[in-house]
């Protein structure tokens, strides 16, 4: 039996923290992350039973960054559900049906990467209001493309085997090959697509909420902690410390466990360690 891939282990075991702090979350946290002591402002870690210290009005960093792993997580797994469910069909309509269907999707997704995640984030903010349901939304549709260019350059090839071509002549729909034939076959990639787009979407809900465009007071955010640590980085440099230890952590571990997946699910990859 092969040895899984060090970056496998590392990305799956900071991974795995990140989840277990944010399900631990749900019904423990040392302290109420929004709870208010002013007498106790800007504590060093360990003061008065604050493990990592406290920031401008008292409260608690440690449960606050719990509280935001939960909330990073969410708008991840939302933003890149919508990724998903709204790019795999398209670009399983561009590999099948080719022609205008594929002209059609393959130039509406260079329309929507000329769109960044944290510009659509702004129009739709202008459009509607500031907010975690924004963030997700333009999160997910900014990485439409990705997942659309993705499934149809796998599906092309899967689409020129011979078995494909004998499922059509035997009247298989084209509902009936994506389903039994494209899908199972781009499975892989998509997984590790979905978790390479997983950092790029924490990294994304940091940038908005310190901005202020995405999770809104006064639930927990890693971006947010951020863009408020700026204003005391001379009375507590710790403040900007955590939230962005935190985000680095995630995202690296997020990257790792997107290249340890593709190590083990890439046939090629194997053989070239074989």
């Amino acid at each position: 039996m092969r040895r899984p891939p060090p970056t496998l282990i590392a990305g799956g075991v900071l991974v795995g923290l990140v989840i277990l702090t944010a399900l631990l979350s749900f019904t423990w946290t040392p302290r109420s992350p929004t709870h208010v002591v002013i007498p106790d402002r800007f504590l060093g870690p360990g003061q008065r039973g604050y493990l990592l210290g406290s920031d401008q009005f008292g409260r608690d960093v440690f449960s606050m960054l719990m509280v935001g792993a939960r909330n990073t997580l969410f708008v991840g797994i939302v933003a890149v559900g919508i990724a998903v469910v709204l790019g795999v069909p398209l670009g399983g309509l561009a590999a099948l049906r080719r022609g205008a269907a594929e002209e059609v999707v393959m130039r509406g997704s260079d329309v929507m990467l000329a769109f960044p995640a944290l510009l659509l984030a702004i129009l739709f903010a202008a459009v509607f209001r500031p907010g975690t349901l924004t963030a997700m939304i333009a999160i997910g549709l900014a990485f439409t493309p990705v997942f659309a260019r993705l499934v149809r350059g796998t599906g092309l090839q899967v689409m020129a085997q011979d078995y494909v071509t004998a499922a059509r002549t035997f009247g298989s729909s084209s509902s009936g090959i994506f389903w039994r034939h494209l899908l199972p076959n781009v499975a892989n990639v998509l997984i590790v697509q979905a978790t390479v787009a997983f950092a790029l979407a924490i990294l994304a809900e940091a940038a908005l909420s310190y901005l202020g465009l995405g999770t809104q007071p006064p639930t927990s955010s890693w971006g947010r902690m951020l863009s408020d640590a700026q204003n005391y980085l001379n009375q507590s440099a710790l403040l900007a410390l955590w939230p962005g230890l935190a985000i680095a952590l995630s995202v690296l571990g997020f990257n790792l466990l997107g290249d340890g997946l593709r190590d083990v699910l890439d046939p090629k990859m194997v053989e070239r360690v074989q």
